[in-house]
């Protein structure tokens, strides 16, 4: 595993729950994951906030489910990025562009996780487009963050296109470069 993905992702997510605390006076909420079991949830959470802060897996996440459906084998960047925590999902900027960065919730939406994975490459196989794995949303609804799973560069792709622009080199640094927006 990239052990500097994980970190570079931890500090991210500190910076988020460090901002969040300072401008409400509490835990991040995710109310989007009411009635969802996570480590995640703080206790004192009740059914209108669900109060969260990030933690890290005793076990890496295992994606061998995942490369054998879609006989391809995940880049370790993926695999670090996705299997280092769980977390509600991350608000967050790029050089001023907002996003959200998506994150593992539970080993439940881990699995859901693999599934939408699965999905996704597979429609890319039938297009004939090199695989990439999401790692974010953006407000434009067919735009995402990936990660190329050849090169590992991190790219704002057009779902269903070859329309593809590269962000950043490497996840590692991508994640250096963006900021906690709360």
């Amino acid at each position: 595993m990239n052990h500097n993905i994980a970190q570079a992702l931890a500090v991210l997510t500190t910076e988020f729950v460090d901002k969040w605390q300072d401008a409400y006076q509490s835990y991040p909420i995710a109310n989007e994951m009411q009635g969802i079991p996570s480590p995640c949830i703080r206790n004192g959470s009740d059914d209108e906030n669900i109060e969260w802060l990030p933690q890290e897996r005793d076990e890496l996440a295992d994606f061998s489910n995942l490369e054998r459906g879609i006989e391809l084998i995940i880049h370790p960047d993926v695999k670090a990025f996705y299997g280092s925590q769980y977390s509600a999902d991350l608000t967050l900027s790029w050089k001023g562009k907002p996003f959200t960065l998506l994150q593992v919730w539970s080993d439940d939406d881990f699995v859901r996780l693999q599934e939408n994975i699965l999905g996704h490459l597979v429609t890319q196989r039938r297009l004939k487009l090199k695989p990439t794995i999401f790692i974010g949303t953006t407000d434009a609804e067919l735009d995402v963050i990936s990660i190329c799973n050849i090169s590992g560069e991190v790219i704002l792709e057009r779902l269903g296109t070859d329309k593809r622009d590269v962000l950043s080199s490497s996840v590692e640094q991508f994640l250096i470069q963006c900021q906690a927006e709360v």
